[in-house]
């Protein structure tokens, strides 16, 4: 057992706090999937926009104004990722100098609510454009809610990994099992459950459909809202924030890291695209005149290959390292993407062979980048005064990358090639894979390798560095009410 997991056995209270007695026990692990798990609605809520916004558009008001329909479809999105950037940077700043867990509380309750408010939308007078701007309104909310899941959710189940009854060989598993696993059984639910109600209701109640859709995202955030109401702040938290952080002094120690970690992560957002460019060529070639239940059954079976990749890099990360891991992934994914891309022109007569390499390509996104740039940001990049605002700040750039790829391909396959060429699919495969070799790169010259129990250590090296530069540590820590009604019982049984 190493030092520092002594060290921080050492510092944890000698009973569990009343908090966590009224959560129902909630101990390590548990508490890893209290935070994290969360991540299931962040990936429903997510995905589930794609398949409203074809009802509505294709089939429901298909024969409303052209224009209206494409100004809403394009902000039913864009509107979410602006949420999402807000919240990632406020919330980022929020869980470092409030707590983690007003964040986590503050995702689930407003998510839930936007949830409902989406369901029940409704425009003044019953007018379709009223309808329209409701939804749209209510996407941006819940994009704020989604994106503080990151910067506080997961940065606390990252900490919570490194408690002294979470098993030291298994704490980037459980990581990645509750946040990066849980975003991608999001996305395949949020495929299924549209033709799921589609099945139950027919094509003559659409609306039941798109409202119900919406409207069950309601249920996972409020599943784990209890056990959030009645949890602790993190030990790391407890012992190692700071009010008053100096980020001169931390800017240059941990800025590299932090550009490294946020450039990969646009960059990973970058590469992810192109599967979508495939997903819509597989539907048009295999069903080409695919009505609403095949093109629903189409989505859940592309967005499973996510499933098998994730569940498998979870357990390799702990043996290699989320470092190795990562950067086998990339290497991968690297060369399974230049192969979709040199061989299309073969591989597009032999579809099955096509599907094949495609859905290892994206098992080897989620194998590398997808678990573990997460890992890489909260337990790699900085210390617990600034993790959750270093977090936040990767993900928003991540998000960034996701959001601009999906403008910049169609401008570089409209540039390059007719629709339907071999080199209208395979150029976003060329421009990806070269961008994964580029974000390897950064991987393996800038950030750090995780080691168990490693947050403890870099908070320990960064006490160290600001009394080094004249900078007064004492104050690090806060005692939370948790702590405080904690330490109360303890005097009272003495």
């Amino acid at each position: 057992m190493s030092d520092e997991r002594t060290l921080a056995e050492s510092s944890t209270n000698a009973s569990p706090s009343p908090s966590l007695r009224r959560a129902g026990q909630l101990t390590g692990i548990t508490l890893v999937f209290a935070c994290g798990t969360a991540l299931f609605s962040d990936g429903y809520v997510n995905a589930i926009a794609g398949p409203v916004n074809t009802i509505l558009k294709s089939y429901v008001y298909k024969d409303y104004d052209k224009d209206a329909l494409h100004r809403f479809s394009s902000l039913f999105s864009a509107l979410a990722f602006a949420g999402n950037l807000l919240g990632m940077l406020v919330f980022g700043v929020l869980s470092d100098r409030i707590g983690r867990k007003f964040g986590m509380i503050f995702a689930s309750v407003w998510l839930a609510i936007c949830a409902l408010l989406s369901a029940c939308a409704y425009g003044a007078g019953g007018s379709t454009g009223g309808l329209f701007a409701a939804l749209e309104a209510y996407r941006f909310l819940a994009g704020i809610a989604i994106g503080a899941e990151y910067p506080a959710g997961s940065v606390a189940a990252s900490e919570n990994t490194e408690a002294k009854d979470v098993p030291a060989n298994r704490q980037q598993m459980y990581f990645i099992i509750a946040t990066n696993t849980m975003i991608d059984f999001g996305f395949v639910v949020a495929s299924f459950v549209p033709l799921l109600l589609l099945w139950i209701f027919g094509m003559d109640k659409l609306e039941w459909v798109w409202r119900l859709s919406l409207g069950l995202g309601v249920i996972p955030p409020l599943a784990v809202l209890y056990f959030r109401m009645g949890m602790a702040e993190t030990d790391h938290y407890r012992q190692s924030s700071m009010k008053n952080v100096p980020w001169g002094l931390v800017l240059k120690k941990y800025g590299p890291r932090l550009a490294a970690v946020s450039l990969s992560w646009f960059i990973y957002d970058w590469v992810s695209y192109p599967a979508g460019i495939y997903s819509s060529f597989f539907v048009d070639e295999i069903t080409p005149n695919a009505n609403l239940h095949q093109s629903l059954a189409w989505g859940i079976a592309l967005n499973a290959f996510y499933i098998p990749g994730t569940i498998a890099g979870a357990f390799v990360a702990d043996k290699l390292g989320p470092k190795k891991t990562i950067l086998l992934g990339l290497l991968a994914q690297a060369l399974f993407g230049f192969l979709l891309a040199g061989f299309f022109p073969s591989l597009r007569g032999n579809l099955p062979l096509l599907i094949v390499i495609y859905g290892i390509y994206i098992c080897f996104g989620e194998f590398g980048p997808g678990n573990n740039l997460g890992i890489l940001a909260s337990k790699a990049v900085a210390p617990t005064a600034v993790r959750g605002t270093f977090y936040g700040i990767a993900a928003c750039i991540g998000k960034i990358g996701a959001f601009t790829g999906t403008y910049v391909y169609d401008n570089i396959q409209a540039a390059v090639a007719a629709p339907g060429e071999n080199l209208y699919f395979s150029a976003p495969f060329y421009i990806g894979s070269s961008l994964a070799l580029v974000s390897s790169c950064l991987i393996y010259f800038f950030v750090p390798p995780v080691v168990k129990d490693g947050m403890l250590k870099i908070d320990e090296e960064f006490k160290e560095y600001l009394a080094a530069n004249g900078v007064d540590t004492a104050q690090m820590g806060v005692q939370t009410q948790d702590d405080a009604e904690a330490e109360a019982e303890r005097h009272a049984k003495k």
